[in-house]
């Protein structure tokens, strides 16, 4: 019995388009070639985002249309369904939260209920078993990053609950949620340290040395989940290429570190578990351990 048959389904809440194909894009495809129903959901189109790859030369198309199409071809390429939560982007912002300017209407900017309802219909839409989003930090402290935290959270718990938002379907309850612990320091000194010792340079020093400079802990030791991806690095490559606008092809901080290095070093998608109603003991390898069981019940 295939896991499409068995009826297992994953839902990754992302807050742009690329943002999945930079944060577990081989974690999706693995899940999506075994056959699980795998569901992106990008609660913004991305539309104040820069242009980051300076060879793009983006023409008089608006690049909200462009990004839309990129992430149509990521989500081919991972093999995985899309949604659109169909908000606007807030725009990158420095410095504290407090001090961010977000433009009127943004998806940061808006009450979080409307947008939590928005996502609770998709999950009792989709019923998936597994959630992914960032932690409270949303990753990096992008205002879309944090309400997409915000709001990941509460459906995770409003989407089982008949009496909330009673207009967008009927009740489902995913059964584990994840945050995202991909970048994490440790992973980064240990594929830079195997650079160092493969050829003598890495794209990695100025990225690690920005992280140590904040402050903020980190979350290694909270990683519970490790998910082996390394014959999907390809796939997950591509998916970011797909994403013209964000990613130049020629970029080493994303594509100078040999396949074959990275599967020696750190050959796994890392996740932090963090909500769970099935018996499920850490270390897992598996973001389904506990619910294959009692889906093959039922």
């Amino acid at each position: 019995m295939s896991e499409a048959e068995r009826g297992l389904r994953l839902m990754a809440v992302h807050a742009h388009p690329d943002d999945e194909s930079s944060k577990g894009a081989a974690t999706l495809a693995k899940y999506a070639a075994d056959g699980v129903r795998v569901l992106v959901v990008s609660c913004t189109g991305g539309e104040r985002g820069d242009i980051l790859n300076k060879s793009f030369k983006l023409g008089d198309e608006p690049l909200a249309e462009v990004r839309r199409r990129e992430m149509a071809e990521a989500a081919r390429i991972l093999g995985v369904e899309h949604a659109w939560l169909g908000f606007e982007d807030s725009g990158y912002h420095e410095g504290p939260p407090d001090t961010w300017d977000l433009p009127s209407g943004s998806f940061a900017a808006l009450d979080p209920q409307p947008e939590t309802e928005a996502l609770v219909a998709l999950m009792r839409d989709f019923r998936p078993h597994v959630v992914i989003t960032y932690d409270e930090e949303g990753g990096y402290p992008h205002p879309d990053h944090i309400r997409t935290h915000v709001i990941s959270v509460a459906a995770f718990d409003a989407a089982a609950d008949p009496d909330m938002f009673p207009g967008a379907g009927d009740a489902w309850q995913p059964l584990k949620l994840y945050y995202h612990g991909g970048f994490s320091l440790r992973r980064l000194e240990a594929i830079d340290e195997a650079m160092l010792a493969h050829n003598g340079t890495s794209p990695f020093k100025a990225w690690i040395d920005r992280m140590r400079a904040t402050g903020r802990p980190d979350r290694s030791e909270k990683i519970t989940t490790r998910i082996e991806v390394t014959d999907f690095l390809d796939v997950r490559d591509a998916a970011l290429k797909a994403h013209a606008t964000q990613i130049d092809p020629n970029d080493g901080h994303w594509f100078a570190i040999p396949h074959e290095v990275e599967a020696a070093v750190w050959g796994t998608d890392d996740y932090e578990l963090v909500r769970s109603l099935v018996d499920s003991p850490a270390p897992e390898d598996d973001l389904f351990a506990g619910i294959r069981e009692r889906v093959n019940a039922t």
